[in-house]
């Protein structure tokens, strides 16, 4: 059976080089979808792809709105009965520094409430051996955040980590947000929603008697990376840390969403250069 491949987020950077990769990883006889929110980039980008010799193909998708989501499922349900690999890519990078309300809120529901969304419409087109990768960071551990915060995170439900993070907004609206321990920045804090989001989702799936077999989900932290998105962080960096492009970086992701039947580790982890890195220090 052919392999359809989706990957949110598709139209540059990171998402275009796992388009790219993909394609040619799978051969012509796969289906991978390029998705974007904006129709006339993720077509530009799929007119480069099919110039240097690829074959992929599109769907507009907007992961902040869970309509669209929704239509995608069905779509894909109904041209394929079932998906492969789902590479949750797409997000808002917010801007470095002490976060708005408003901002955090774009945050929070592209990053967080769209992952929730796809993970809940795609569960049930993953096909047996399906492979799902949430692109997230290595800012997703605890490591970073206040201690009295870690419960909100650590062995929790999907649904606990959603609500959790609208505690964190109303927090901020409220101007209580910095007493109760929460970071100045937004971009952390989603990030270590998704991986508990990830994790979650693991749980649950592995827990799941009528679940098809082998599927494996995992959280990917790409490392540091040349793109639009990333180019307000590189002055911040360590001299000795040496960013990636996108094409060589997607390479670990790729692998961490083809990983071979019958993979038992790793399982609903953070994974950095086909590292786990552990989401709690004890």
């Amino acid at each position: 059976m052919s392999k359809i491949a989706i990957v949110t987020g598709g139209n540059r950077g990171l998402g275009l080089a796992l388009v790219r990769g993909l394609c040619r990883l799978l051969g012509p006889d796969a289906a991978v979808y390029l998705t974007a929110r904006d129709e006339t980039k993720g077509r530009a980008a799929m007119t480069q792809l099919v110039a240097e010799g690829l074959a992929p193909k599109f769907e507009q998708l907007d992961i902040a709105d869970p309509a669209s989501i929704t239509a995608l499922a069905a779509e894909m349900k109904k041209r394929h009965g079932g998906v492969d690999i789902l590479i949750q890519n797409a997000a808002y990078a917010p801007k470095p520094g002490p976060t708005k309300l408003e901002e955090a809120r774009l945050t929070i529901d592209t990053n967080n409430h769209g992952t929730a969304h796809m993970l809940t419409a795609f569960r049930p087109l993953l096909r047996p051996g399906a492979r799902v990768v949430i692109v997230a960071s290595g800012y997703g551990t605890l490591e970073s955040l206040d201690a009295r915060l870690h419960p909100l995170f650590e062995n929790v439900g999907p649904e606990d980590v959603e609500r959790n993070l609208e505690s964190y907004l109303a927090s901020l609206a409220k101007r209580r947000a910095q007493d109760e321990g929460w970071p100045d920045w937004v971009n952390p804090i989603s990030k270590i929603g998704q991986v508990a989001l990830t994790r979650a989702f693991a749980r649950e799936l592995a827990a799941d008697a009528n679940a098809p077999a082998d599927i494996v989900v995992n959280a990917a932290c790409p490392g540091w990376m040349i793109t639009d998105a990333s180019r307000p962080y590189l002055d911040q960096l360590d001299p000795s840390i040496e960013p990636k492009m996108p094409d060589d970086a997607a390479g670990d992701v790729i692998w961490l969403a083809t990983l071979p039947a019958g993979t038992a580790a790793p399982y609903g982890e953070l994974v950095q250069y086909r590292k786990i890195i552990p989401f709690a220090t004890s």
